[in-house]
């Protein structure tokens, strides 16, 4: 399993539009061929801020995802919401303990 963590900061009064996007589009994110699982996680502490977890079968399902129209149309929506250059990382996942 392959994972993608996105961190996003966002201006305050942008906020309600992000997140009205992300209801939207989110069930065509989890349906995109490969993937498993999307979270959307606000920090505690800092509330502009938010993180994306999606869960891929493959990097190439991922790179897939990343070259498609909805991911070019939600991107451009997002991006012009930012208060800070998103941080993003792929990770594996070693240990599961439920």
């Amino acid at each position: 399993m392959f994972i993608r963590i996105v961190k996003m900061g966002f201006h305050a009064e942008h906020i309600p539009a992000f997140l009205e996007n992300f209801e939207q589009v989110k069930h065509l994110i989890r349906n995109s061929p490969g993937n498993r699982l999307l979270e959307l996680y606000r920090d505690k502490n800092s509330p502009d801020i938010f993180f994306t977890y999606s869960y891929w079968d493959t990097e190439q399902d991922l790179e897939n995802y990343r070259n498609s129209e909805l991911f070019e149309e939600v991107w451009t929506f997002t991006k012009r919401y930012f208060n800070a250059k998103p941080e993003a990382w792929s990770v594996d996942k070693l240990i599961s303990i439920e």
